[in-house]
């Protein structure tokens, strides 16, 4: 399509792992709008640009070949594409302030300021800005009154459309999703700016999925949708731990509780916590958002959320400890899986950082293995990484090791040869499944002593 015939012309700013594959899909379902993305970092333009993508996400590189150089483009000429632009998304990093008042728990808005200000610099024509970045409540205020301050004649219109996708499954969620959630001001400009972006979603999300509400309702929504998910994982693995103290089986407790309709057994699966870039970040936004006005204990009610997942990585810490007899002193540990969630390079937050860090304080030496997240486990562990070895090989990975611990459930880890991976190892040959995910039986009768989380040890010794 000639670039003017297009009828409406999109720009992202930000090319992350939200951006990305948000405007893929939007490029391949509207192929009569411009989509470009946009970003400062021109190695992570070059390589959206590139047969190497910078992030794994299954189904994305189809996705951005299929429409790449005809409605969807990558750029680093940030200024020009916002100009040109009738419809704005932000997708810029939020991260949790480490510095001043609300270090640790509150959202360091500076680039979401920053990209505002370079937006109302460069606008010359009304336009709708959208919130993509998980915000704190009430961040459209900051949006608006930067847009619109000083002598700026143009007007625009602030939306909220947060992200609902999960890494492993983005384009997924994005082309069958639950539900896309738009909000507006209720103002007759703000519906109009809504519906414009209803036009896009309707492409291929049925009218019922596609939810409408006030701008605030949809800021504080994304929170609370990641606020309850991360609290199911942390109620279930507090019952792990019991479980594990009278020898009950969590599996079919959670199985149990889960035939519950009004419960239903997605995220009830135990495990060593949860990891990612938006968990612990909207829960603890959360908690200081409650804490700013004046909700102490449900502050502390979500709080709890975080303590009982950061518990649940030290209790598995101290049982690889106390089982292999105190010490792991000059000990090999073989590392399968070190991404917070298999079918993603991510590592951010992921558990396998914080054992890893615990398991080399042990003075224990690690060869580490995952089939996407080996360059990002390097950066992670940048610094105190000398006992460290990074092997895509598993086979190579569990030469010589005294144990095995699974941190993340790749489907490919079922798959392998257990019997030639207990050959390879020290005796006793020990297993600590971090995710319920292997055949726990079937590695015992091979010789192993098993531990899952939640569940009885099988054990030789």
């Amino acid at each position: 399509m000639n670039k003017d015939q297009f009828i409406k012309k999109i720009v992202c700013i930000g090319a992350g792992y939200v951006g990305g594959p948000t405007m893929a899909v939007i490029a391949n379902k509207c192929p009569d709008y411009k989509v470009t993305v946009v970003d400062i970092s021109r190695k992570r333009i070059e390589a959206w640009n590139s047969s190497q993508l910078p992030i794994y996400e299954p189904g994305l590189r189809d996705r951005v070949e299929k429409a790449r150089g005809k409605n969807l483009f990558f750029s680093t000429d940030i200024d020009a594409e916002i100009a040109a632009a009738d419809i704005i998304f932000v997708s810029v990093n939020t991260p949790i302030k480490t510095f001043g008042e609300g270090a640790g728990k509150a959202v360091d808005l500076q680039f979401i300021e920053q990209t505002a200000q370079r937006i109302k610099k460069n606008s010359s024509s009304p336009k709708i800005v959208i919130e993509k970045s998980t915000l704190p409540v009430r961040s459209a205020d900051t949006l608006d009154t930067i847009l619109h301050s000083g002598k700026n004649s143009v007007r625009f219109e602030i939306l909220s459309n947060p992200e609902f996708m999960a890494e492993g499954t983005a384009i997924r969620d994005m082309e069958e999703p639950d539900r896309v959630l738009i909000g507006s001001h209720e103002t007759p400009s703000g519906h109009a700016a809504r519906d414009e972006l209803v036009k896009i979603y309707s492409r291929w999300v049925p009218e019922q999925k596609i939810i409408t509400t006030n701008l605030w309702s949809s800021e504080l929504s994304k929170l609370v949708a990641n606020a309850f998910l991360a609290q199911r994982i942390s109620s279930i693995n507090s019952i792990s731990a019991l479980c594990e103290a009278t020898e009950a089986d969590v599996t079919e407790v959670a199985r149990a509780v889960g035939c519950d309709s009004r419960i239903g057994k997605k995220f009830l699966n135990a495990g060593i916590g949860f990891g990612g870039s938006c968990f612990r970040k909207d829960i603890l936004n959360l908690v200081y958002l409650c804490e700013y006005y004046k909700l102490d204990d449900i502050a502390q009610f979500w709080q709890a959320v975080i303590l009982i997942n950061d518990n649940q990585m030290d209790r598995f810490v101290s049982r690889i400890l106390k089982t292999m007899f105190r010490t792991l002193v000059d000990k090999k540990i073989a590392v399968f899986g070190f991404a917070f969630k298999p079918d993603t390079g991510d590592t951010r937050n992921a558990p396998a950082i914080y054992i890893c860090k615990r398991l080399l304080e042990e003075k224990a030496h690690l060869s580490i293995t995952d089939p996407h997240a080996l360059p990002n486990a390097k950066k992670d562990l940048d610094g105190i990484d000398e006992g460290v070895k990074y092997i895509e090989d598993p086979y190579e990975a569990v030469k010589g090791a005294h144990a095995l611990v699974l941190l993340t459930e790749w489907s490919e880890y079922c798959g392998l040869d257990f019997q030639k991976i207990y050959d390879n190892m020290k005796k006793p040959a020990f297993i600590f499944d971090g995710r319920n995910h292997l055949n726990h039986r079937k590695l015992f009768e091979i010789g192993f002593n098993v531990y899952p989380v939640g569940k009885p040890s099988l054990t030789h010794i």
